[in-house]
């Protein structure tokens, strides 16, 4: 497994990846970060990859994930005066940026290329398209107004299949710290929480609330374990609907279930 950095998905929490990576590792794979393929070769059924460090690696088959590009290079984007293949930048209603009827939604337009989100930016798109055909004034510039993708920026959801599943619904802690936000980073072990042990033997996963200080609330949650993806949509309510933490602690988990993690997450975070 070759990893490098960068891409074009919001980003996770670096101890996902390690997690994810340990698991690997017990599995019998070898991971190397920070390096890339730069030339493949297949000679008697034998593929050597050359990686950008200079060294090679052999195998049978490769699976080589290049990343993400808009196929926006035959719809006619020259006809209205924009570069076929280009990504499509819009505003926060969805509405590509210099036009005045032209909408782009999904990956096209860059924003957080998830399926989920290009549906959930189809019904922002949907309601402005329908609000400006009817004169009815726009609450785009309106954080979480009904046209405004406000998700986009503040409440992505995502979930990587792996074994753990790594979750995140918001902002990273290095994120937060970089849009200046007062916060602090609340951890907790996943193998404590009651739910866990039944789910399954030897259970392995980590816990982490992003805190705005000043406003007590969630900006960001992640999840990494078995099952982690079920838990994902409370955590991007929490963070969307910005819920005060004292009203969070009156949310009481069913016991017992993994949910339990968000009452030790609050225990925690209260000492």
């Amino acid at each position: 497994v070759l990893v490098r950095g960068g891409g074009l998905l919001p980003r996770m929490e670096p101890f996902a990846g390690e997690l994810v990576q340990e698991a690997l590792t017990e599995a019998g794979a070898e991971v190397r970060s920070g390096v890339s393929v730069t030339a493949l070769t297949r000679e008697n059924g034998t593929i050597t990859a050359t990686l950008d460090d200079g060294s090679t690696l052999q195998a049978d088959e490769i699976l080589f994930a290049t990343g993400r590009a808009p196929r926006t290079e035959d719809i006619g984007l020259e006809t209205v005066g924009l570069e076929p293949g280009s990504w499509l930048p819009v505003d926060e209603s969805l509405r590509v940026e210099g036009s005045d009827w032209l909408y782009a939604v999904g990956d096209a337009n860059h924003r957080a290329l998830l399926t989920h989100q290009g549906k959930y930016q189809a019904r922002i798109a949907g309601a402005a398209i329908a609000a400006r055909a009817q004169g009815v004034p726009l609450l785009e510039t309106d954080r979480w107004g009904a046209h405004s993708a406000t998700a986009d920026h503040a409440a992505v959801p995502q979930v990587v299949f792996t074994d753990p599943e790594a979750a995140s619904a918001g902002l990273t802690l290095a994120e937060a710290e970089a849009a200046g936000h007062r916060v602090r980073a609340v951890d907790y072990d996943m193998s404590g929480v009651a739910g866990a042990g039944l789910y399954a033997d030897g259970y392995r996963g980590r816990a982490r609330m992003i805190v705005d200080l000043d406003r007590e609330i969630l900006l960001g949650v992640t999840f990494v374990g078995p099952g982690v993806g079920e838990l994902i949509h409370s955590a991007t309510m929490a963070v969307a609907g910005e819920i005060p933490l004292d009203r969070l602690w009156h949310a009481v988990p069913a016991y017992p279930t993994i949910s339990e993690v968000w009452l030790r997450l609050l225990e925690t975070y209260r000492g």
